[in-house]
């Protein structure tokens, strides 16, 4: 590390005011404080002395990801592998098929699903992270600011949200989409008002139907088709879900289909537990959202209905499908775009889940309503926080004015 260190400091002088690369110091200074803690800090009086800066914020959320990057990589292989098993090796028409044609296949082997899965994800995040990266440095340049670590958390959270066959010109156009339109052209790191991730994964949705919804982009092999246990309960209800031999646990497992990191709700939990632990992550926001989808849910089964089955669908089931625990572990609890106020995350929290269960029913033809409930909610978000603050004041006032009136 001396080494790294002693590199870096003889190449400040070139980065530095007035240096040949002066228009490149925030790449230089992401590089340095990457493996260093910055220089400047504050040294006088009155500040607020405390562990976790930015950096630290992101690296935790990203080391949080851990779980359902390893369990959604896993059941990426193991769906291909099964497929790959039932139509023969003559399937393996691309390189990653003809990769795990010598090196293995096997649906039994964790290390081959593993493996198989990551020849899908590292590419996405590679594109993502690069791509991606690239319009931070240059924004940062632009602006003579430094590079913010906010992308390395978007990057990792949108390649997860992705279904793992989706062409890699398609990631670098949605994170593209998501970086510059929904983040940067407002200011960068701190000042957008949507989230980055899913304003990408909405651009690909809306631009790319066929690569991101139906049938046959769930499973990495050519020609299988096999329907998310969303798109089954949409179309025939719990009892669709029962004959199609899913159970409850493979959902909240994750060995069912699924863009790549939201099949597990068990390894999203274990991840978003840590985040709540270590208090980047409000349990306001996450108990908000889950209070609202058992409410709206609950109400829904009470109701019921003859000609749409996604009524009968219960909360729990609910919990565990689609992207819903994803959402409202990684997604909803993103510290820019949420509320501020303890209420208004309470309040920010149950709207995103109602939204998301009752755009579900009473839409059957969209059932992945997460993404949009939360982009919504994130405008919504300094009107809910104005609402309570100006509540609070007027109760201030009343309670004011009462000993004045008596």
């Amino acid at each position: 590390m001396a080494g790294i260190r002693d590199f870096l400091d003889r190449a400040h002088p070139l980065f530095a005011k007035g240096g040949k690369f002066e228009k490149f110091y925030a790449v230089y200074e992401m590089v340095d404080t990457f493996f260093y803690s910055p220089s400047d800090t504050t040294r006088g009086a009155p500040h607020v002395r405390d562990g976790i800066d930015l950096k630290r914020v992101m690296i935790y959320v990203w080391m949080a990801t851990f779980p359902a990057v390893i369990v959604g990589c896993w059941n990426v292989g193991y769906q291909a592998n099964t497929a790959m098993a039932s139509m023969g090796l003559e399937q393996a028409d691309n390189w990653r098929h003809v990769f795990l044609h010598y090196f293995g296949y096997n649906a039994d082997s964790f290390i081959a699903n593993l493996a198989h899965g990551l020849l899908y994800w590292v590419p996405i995040y590679m594109t993502t992270f690069i791509v991606g990266g690239m319009w931070e440095v240059l924004f940062a340049s632009v602006r003579n600011h430094e590079v913010n670590e906010g992308f390395f958390v978007t990057s990792i959270l949108f390649s997860l949200i992705l279904p793992p066959s989706i062409p890699l010109w398609q990631v670098a156009l949605g994170v593209s989409f998501g970086v510059v339109i929904g983040k940067e052209i407002f200011g960068g790191t701190g000042k957008n008002f949507l989230n980055p991730a899913l304003v990408g994964r909405a651009f690909l949705y809306f631009a790319y139907p066929a690569q991101m919804s139906g049938d046959a982009i769930w499973t990495a092999v050519d020609g299988w088709s096999s329907a998310t246990t969303l798109g089954i309960a949409k179309l025939e209800g719990m009892a669709g879900v029962q004959e199609a031999g899913i159970t409850w646990m493979q959902t909240f497992v994750g060995v069912t289909q699924g863009s790549i990191g939201e099949v597990s709700a068990l390894a999203i939990f274990i991840g978003g537990a840590f985040l709540m632990i270590t208090g980047i992550a409000s349990y306001r926001i996450v108990f908000g959202v889950l209070f609202g989808m058992v409410a709206m849910a609950t109400l829904f089964n009470v109701v019921g209905s003859d000609i749409n089955p996604m009524y009968g669908v219960p909360w729990y089931w609910h919990l565990s499908i689609g992207g819903f625990a994803f959402g409202m572990m990684f997604m909803a609890t993103d510290p820019v775009s949420a509320t501020m106020t303890d209420a208004g995350r309470w309040i920010y929290g149950g709207l995103i889940g109602a939204l998301t269960v009752l755009i579900r029913v009473v839409n059957p033809a969209y059932p992945e309503t997460i993404m949009l409930a939360i982009l919504f909610c994130n405008i919504l978000a300094p009107l809910i926080d104005y609402s309570v603050i100006r509540a609070n004041i007027s109760r201030r006032e009343r309670r004011l004015a009462a000993p004045s009136a008596a």
